[in-house]
């Protein structure tokens, strides 16, 4: 039986970089917490073709029609895209995050270790929300430069909707990953990639203005500010093509507490 469209109220809380989709030209990993508090991954979302009055910013409440898709994983949901209503201004960050950690902290688990097990036990949750021990370092890697083939005809293939980026989506050559440890007595260590999508707009914001400085400044953000300065969080996700593999979808960072 084909699943029927649901209204449902989302608080949206990650957004990763782009990529490109025979479904949508390019998408971009959407994940949230919905009114009754269960995680909700909205996918695929072509967020630069949106009109603006749909274009949300993470920690603003949306409204739209979500149905549950066939992606395997329990909380992927298809979504009515003409449908999405955008509620409110994003969440403050006053008192110290205090409105998005009184919505966010009741679902963080212990670890990412903890997640994995539970995942491959019974096959969910595939998104979540911790906090890592200690964070060991930020990696910046290199990748390919251009698109391939392929990615290329994705990205070049007309659409359907009514407003169309002025420029083709931006090809980043590096990636992105942190090494942690879990606060879990057994871990051993883990290096997750990172997607988040403020870290590839940093990436191509600072290239232009430092040049070859540019990965200076991330480190100082995504590495010392992180470690040092900030109560840094990971959201996570599994991948649909590789439901064993664990990737960063999302960081939140309030200020350390003294």
């Amino acid at each position: 039986m084909q699943s029927q469209w649901i209204r449902k109220k989302v608080l949206v809380t990650v957004r990763t970089y782009p990529t490109p989709a025979w479904k949508g030209v390019e998408v971009s990993c959407t994940a949230g917490v919905t009114e009754d508090f269960r995680w909700i991954r909205l996918f695929p979302v072509p967020y630069r073709f949106l009109s603006f009055d749909k274009r949300f910013r993470k920690y603003q409440w949306v409204e739209l029609e979500a149905k549950k898709s066939s992606d395997h994983r329990p909380e992927s949901y298809e979504i009515n895209i003409d449908s999405i209503k955008i509620l409110s201004d994003p969440l403050p960050t006053d008192s110290n995050w205090k409105a998005r950690k009184d919505i966010l902290f009741p679902l963080k688990a212990q670890s990412l270790c903890s997640l994995k097990a539970q995942r491959d036990a019974i096959g969910a949750p595939t998104l979540g929300f911790f906090k890592p021990r200690t964070i060991t370092g930020f990696q910046i890697e290199e990748a390919d430069a251009e698109w391939t083939p392929e990615q290329r005809a994705r990205l070049q293939q007309s659409s359907f909707f009514d407003t169309k980026p002025r420029e083709e989506l931006e090809k980043i050559p590096w990636t992105f990953s942190y090494t942690f440890t879990c606060d879990e007595p057994s871990c051993a260590g883990h290096k997750l990639m990172c997607t988040d999508w403020e870290i590839g707009e940093s990436y191509r914001k600072w290239s232009k203005t430092y040049g070859r400085q540019w990965d200076r400044y991330l480190k100082d953000k995504y590495e010392t500010e992180m470690i040092l300065a900030k109560d840094t969080h990971f959201f996570v996700g599994t991948l649909h093509e590789h439901p064993g593999t664990w990737i960063i979808v999302g960081l939140f960072y309030p200020s350390r507490e003294r």
